[in-house]
């Protein structure tokens, strides 16, 4: 049976059923593929969505719980506070409580806390006689209530705010109710702060909420409370505050409170009867899509916090990129079925392409057949050129990389004498001497180059050299030279293989160049996580000294305001506002220490920093003094940023106190202002400077300049070079703070002897900052 040529066609039985349906399955199989493969994508849209909303719903929630124990830390400091201020005595003035209370500020400073009262013990043989002197100050219808059964009452004697129905709790005996008494007892016998469990208020009128007291002991000033025993003998009273549950919490949800859920139990278990707190959005019907239960520890009791997201939490998921990735799919689904269907159809056209690309395979294989020897040796030699020379020196074979490599086509270069052709003018002479040595020697000998070094004289492959080799038009070339005998009638000739390695020597010195930058990436984020963890170390230290600070304050200017200016105590008057003094300078280190914690409160406005530094020109002139020339440049077209202004005041005033200080009151400092564009290039460079608009504040000084271990931690808090007392070592950081803060960059550029710049990158104001200042 004769074989068909290409161009016939076979016909088979069935062709009209496959010419029929064959088309819609294959268009059905494409569609089929792609909605498999777009729901893979949408899949994955889905979970990298619900993993990111993951994220930031356990970083909230461990954050609420965080923010609630350390709130409630603060009030048993204020507690603590109060204690100190009565001194071992509930026999306290109620105008000097009242005027403490109001120094505090609490229902400012701490919002959520009710009241801040005394609960007097009073033995019950005194009892009638304690009404008496009570009534007699003017509280005609004070009363211990209810009555007491035991030795004594503990009266509440002590309340302010002293208005509306903290009234109500006046005379009012804690010690006869079992959860207060628990935790009164508990704060009496161990000492600290205790908590009482889920009560309702004495204050308590229509409004009905949950709530819980705090109390911390008072005993009586030196007497020993060493021993549980000794405690118990020397109590005189509880400072304590008490909370309503719902007006606490709503203090502490902050301006994304409708993202939580929020339930707090009383204890370790989520009972009914210890509900404390419930979110007013939360419904038991509700299933949230994210929830975590964690325990709480206050005061030495403990709370369970059980955190749901919220609709308007759940409403963040990310549904439309897996939308897009669907519908797009879907899409392009149906339009490849739809080609699949077309091409499968046209059966005529297609059977014609087929023969078309058979002949041209056909005619394809006849020429590789015809080509493969010479193909054969080509690929051999096709990275490298190779170069045959005979006995006299004279080029005898010269592939195509050699001339694409050095400039001389074949014809040029066949006959013509090697060293002529590749060898540099200078070297001209050794090589014909080192060559005629080569060729004239027998296969066991070895001989010196034109580089000095030494290659063998009869074997196939030689040892690798480098050396450099002349191009057409006169440039040296470097290359690698692999050189092997080939023997003659008389003496040898020699093959050489020539690779050019110029470009894995620009190779090289990339990869020495990204691994330099590699290296100064690593040295910048290393330096950039040490000053993160400081910053989050030095925030904490400073919120807490900070609270410190107002508690002493208060205790201070109350000591002045009793005091009586009689000449005995201008002693004592002097050291309280010695003290004071030392308070104000310490709130000012604190106020630094947010700066640099990146916690400070800014008040961002539209800023045009070309108009600020024409503002402070006469403050800048002074604060450098005589004998500092300062000039200021900037672009016409500055753009503007979003900043706090009087934060930026600081600290371009700082940086150029710091410059008249480097260059001991005598030299220049320059203000440069510009515009300044990072695209991703310049970005890589830095790993924290992203790309973007920028304001660039350059401030440069003609100082004595940095060393590197100097630059190294000029950003960090209280380091200086200067002498004691001549500054706080906290500008810098105070600068590097405020503009991380704001989003921007502070960068440190120093030559010794020549001096320093500091470059501040503030972002430019995008027109939703526009309208946010407006």
């Amino acid at each position: 049976m004769p074989r068909p040529e290409p161009d016939e066609i076979i016909p088979a039985s069935g062709t009209p059923a496959r010419r029929e349906w064959g088309p819609l399955i294959l268009a059905g199989f494409a569609f089929l593929v792609s909605l498999l493969l777009t729901y893979g994508a949408w899949s994955g849209a889905r979970r990298d969505a619900s993993a990111d909303l993951a994220a930031q719903f356990d970083y909230r929630a461990r954050d609420m719980v965080t923010t609630t124990v350390r709130r409630m830390a603060v009030y048993e400091q204020v507690l603590r506070g109060t204690r100190g201020f009565m001194r071992g005595s509930i026999d306290v003035d109620r105008r000097d409580f009242a005027d403490y209370f109001q120094i505090q500020n609490l229902q400012e400073h701490f919002p959520g806390i009710e009241a801040l009262g005394v609960a007097s013990i009073i033995p019950t043989g005194r009892l009638a006689a304690h009404e008496a002197a009570v009534r007699a100050q003017g509280f005609r219808s004070y009363t211990v209530h209810p009555r007491p059964t035991g030795p004594f009452a503990t009266s509440i004697t002590h309340i302010e705010p002293f208005t509306g129905r903290n009234l109500r709790a006046f005379g009012f005996d804690m010690f006869s109710e079992p959860v207060r008494r628990a935790a009164m007892e508990a704060a009496r016998d161990s000492g600290v702060a205790a908590l009482s469990g889920k009560v309702v208020l004495v204050q308590e009128g229509r409004d009905v909420q949950p709530g819980f007291l705090m109390y911390v002991p008072v005993y009586r000033r030196d007497a020993p409370a060493a021993s549980v025993e000794q405690r118990r003998a020397a109590i005189v009273g509880w400072v304590y505050a008490p909370f309503r549950m719902a007006d606490l919490m709503r203090g502490l949800g902050g301006t994304h409170a409708g993202d939580l859920q929020v339930t707090i139990y009383d204890g370790g278990r989520p009972l009914p009867d210890s509900l404390l707190y419930r979110s007013q959005d939360a419904v038991a019907w509700r299933q949230p899509l994210l929830r975590q239960t964690l325990p709480a520890q206050i005061s030495g009791r403990p709370w369970l916090i059980d955190i749901a997201s919220s609709p308007q939490f759940e409403a963040r998921l990310d549904t439309r990129r897996p939308q897009v990735i669907g519908i797009t799919g879907i899409g392009l689904g149906f339009l490849l079925s739809l080609v699949v269907w077309l091409l499968a159809s046209e059966r005529k056209r297609a059977m014609q392409l087929a023969r078309a690309m058979t002949l041209e395979l056909r005619q394809s294989y006849e020429r590789i057949d015809a080509e493969r020897v010479r193909m054969d040796l080509i690929l051999q030699t096709t990275y490298d050129a190779f170069i045959a020379i005979d006995a006299a020196g004279y080029v005898t074979d010269w592939n195509p990389r050699a001339v694409q490599q050095f400039g001389w086509t074949r014809e040029e270069a066949l006959g013509r004498e090697i060293g002529e052709l590749l060898v540099p003018p200078e070297e001209r002479v050794a090589h014909e001497r080192g060559f005629a040595q080569f060729a004239a020697l027998d296969g066991s000998a070895r001989v010196l180059d034109a580089a000095g070094r030494g290659f063998p004289a009869s074997v196939h492959y030689g040892e690798p050299a480098e050396v450099m080799a002349r191009h057409r038009d006169g440039h040296l070339v470097p290359v690698e030279i692999v050189v092997a005998a080939l023997p003659a009638e008389v003496g040898h000739g020699a093959s050489a293989f020539l690779r050019d390695i110029a470009p894995r020597r620009e190779a090289e010195a990339r990869e020495r160049l990204r691994q330099q930058r590699l290296d100064e990436a690593r040295t910048a984020l290393a330096r950039s996580q040490k000053l993160e963890a400081v910053g989050k170390l030095t925030g904490g230290v400073a919120h807490d000294f900070n609270n410190i600070l107002h508690i002493i304050s208060a205790n201070v200017q109350l000591l002045l305001k009793s005091n009586n200016n009689s000449e005995a105590n201008d002693k004592v008057e002097r050291r309280l506002h010695s003290i004071l003094d030392a308070v104000e300078r310490g709130s000012k280190l604190s106020s630094q220490l947010l700066a640099f914690a990146r916690r400070q409160p800014l008040h961002p406005s539209l800023v045009n920093v070309g108009q600020l530094l024409e503002r402070m020109d006469s403050l800048l002139h002074r604060a450098a003094g005589e004998s500092v020339e300062i000039a200021l440049s900037g672009a016409d077209d500055l753009w503007n940023t979003l900043v706090d202004p009087n934060q930026l005041e600081n600290v371009i005033l700082n940086l150029v106190i710091n410059a008249r200080d480097a260059m001991a009151g005598k030299g220049k400092v320059t203000i440069a202002l510009d515009n300044l564009t990072v695209d991703s290039a310049q970005a890589g460079a830095d790993p924290e400077l992203a790309p973007g608009d920028y304001i660039r504040i350059a401030v440069a000084d003609t100082g004595e300049g940095m060393p590197p271990e100097v630059m190294e931690r000029a950003f960090e808090p209280f380091f200086t070079t200067k002498p004691e007392g001549k500054g706080t070592g906290l500008g810098l950081s105070m600068a590097h703070g405020f503009v991380r803060q704001s989003g921007g960059h502070i960068r440190i550029a120093s030559t010794l002897g020549q001096g320093t710049t500091i470059s501040i990158y503030l972002p430019r104001a995008n027109a939703q900052a526009d309208a946010a200042a407006h």
